[in-house]
C-alpha cells in the first residue's frame, strides 16, 4: 500500500513522501492518526501542488538549517551527571538533556530532533545526530561528566 505522509514520521519519511507501508499500519495506525493519505492520482496531484507553491519555504527552511548546523560547527555538548566509583551513571543521557544544554547554548533544537543510537549510560564521549531537515544532519560530540 502506497501512502502520502502529511508530517514526518521518524523511521518512515518525510511530509510529503510517498512511501509503501503495509495495509495493516496504514489502514490501521497512519491513517487513522492523521499522518498519512491513501496516495490515489487525486491527492498525488493534490500534494505536488502544494509542494510546488511551498517551494521557495523550503528552501529557506533549509537554509535556515544549514545555518544553525554551521554555527553549532564541532561542538561538544558537555553533560554533567552523577556517576558511581566505576564511571557508570545513575540512569542514562537523554535527548532532552542534550537538547536542554544546546537551548543554554542558545542553540534552538527540539529534543525530537537528537537522535541517540544508545543511551549512554557511562562517562566518555559520545556521539549524537541532530536531524535538523531531511537533507541536513549534524552530528554532534556529547562528553558525559561526573558532577
Amino acid at each position: 500500500m502506497e501512502v502520502i505522509l502529511k508530517q514526518d514520521v521518524q523511521g518512515l519519511g518525510y511530509k510529503n513522501d510517498v512511501v509503501k507501508v503495509k495495509a495493516g499500519y496504514g489502514n490501521n495506525y497512519l491513517i487513522p492518526n492523521g499522518f498519512a493519505l491513501i496516495a490515489n492520482d487525486s491527492n498525488k496531484r493534490l500534494v505536488n501542488e502544494n509542494v510546488r507553491q511551498a517551494a521557495h519555504k523550503a528552501a529557506k527552511i533549509k537554509q535556515d538549517a544549514e545555518a544553525l548546523a554551521a554555527k553549532i560547527g564541532d561542538m561538544t555538548v558537555e553533560i554533567k551527571t552523577k556517576a558511581g566509583e566505576s564511571g557508570k551513571i545513575f540512569g542514562a543521557v537523554t535527548a532532552i538533556q542534550i537538547a536542554d544544554v544546546l537551548k543554554a547554548k542558545g542553540f534552538d533544537v527540539d529534543r525530537k530532533k537528537v537522535i541517540l543510537k544508545e543511551a549512554p549510560k557511562q562517562l566518555g564521549n559520545y556521539t549524537a545526530t541532530l536531524d535538523l531537515h531531511k537533507e541536513v544532519k549534524h552530528e554532534v560530540k556529547v562528553s558525559v561528566v561526573a558532577e
